[in-house]
């Protein structure tokens, strides 16, 4: 006698907890989550190969574009 309304209890907690609007907001918390973490992600990433790259340069690359102002005559008109 004592075992029944026991087992009522669980499954009316079992069915409380598989209501479709607290799968959607679950659904919708590991989502945004997922996008949080590649975001993250995107941005360490980015700031690792940024700084990769600067402590790679050379002393040329300091004036790698030191005397390319030419361009600008081109184009003039006269």
């Amino acid at each position: 006698m004592f075992a029944e309304p026991e087992s009522l209890e669980i499954t009316n907690i079992a069915t409380a907890e598989d209501k479709p609007e607290s799968t959607a907001l679950r659904v919708f918390t590991w989502f945004s989550v997922g996008i949080a973490v590649a975001t993250v992600g995107i941005f360490v990433g980015r700031e690792i190969v940024s700084r990769y790259k600067f402590k790679r340069r050379t002393p040329y690359d300091f004036y790698a574009n030191a005397g390319e102002h030419q361009a600008g005559e081109f184009g003039v008109g006269i």
